[in-house]
């Protein structure tokens, strides 16, 4: 069996669509997922699914190696990254190298890099003028938004259209394609 390890930092939707997407399987198990937010919707939506929490703080996640190891005794394949914030700190990234992945709501490479997440993406988008947006999912790597793409699905961004516009055409994006995409990674098809 596979196993997922999931970290987001906010609400917890894609996460949701994840866990659902493999609730009925049983080659794939969402094992645990990882919080550094202790008022995350996220924490809501995992105890709903019955799946174990872990909290961290900055400190844990800087300058230890705890979260590796957790992974790690827990036999986990692949990282997955939902709303995530933070930076992976160097140590992760080379614990799990080619087994951790993230999305960006925008088409890499633009619209990438430290603070560019959620709203502020969107707004930057609309505010630049683009006909398209969409989602990137990517390996993760020692810097924001940067590793290799494995996938981009793209959105029409049309004259008119708010930045909560282009968020509800972006998120439709990731409920439709992280899951899979996940899917073909840990199963190879």
């Amino acid at each position: 069996m596979k196993r997922i390890a999931i970290f987001a930092s906010g609400s917890g939707s894609n996460a949701e669509k994840i866990c659902e997407h493999f609730a009925e399987r049983d080659d794939v198990d969402v094992s645990l997922i990882f919080t550094n937010n202790p008022m995350a919707g996220v924490i809501r939506r995992a105890l709903k699914l019955q799946i174990p929490v872990v909290f961290f703080d900055r400190k844990t996640f800087y300058h230890t190696g705890k979260i590796p190891q957790i992974l790690q005794n827990e036999g986990i394949d692949l990282v997955v990254l939902a709303g995530f914030m933070m930076l992976v700190p160097p140590v992760l990234v080379n614990a799990f190298s080619n087994k951790m992945i993230n999305i960006h709501p925008a088409l890499l490479p633009k619209y990438g890099g430290k603070g560019m997440y959620g709203h502020h993406v969107h707004e930057a988008v609309v505010n630049a003028g683009e006909t398209e947006s969409g989602i990137t999912i990517h390996y993760v790597n020692e810097h924001y938004d940067e590793g290799d793409v494995i996938f981009q699905a793209k959105c029409d961004v049309v004259s008119g259209d708010t930045p909560e516009d282009v968020a509800r055409k972006v998120h439709a994006l990731e409920y439709e394609h992280y899951p899979r995409v996940i899917d073909e990674i840990l199963t190879g098809r």
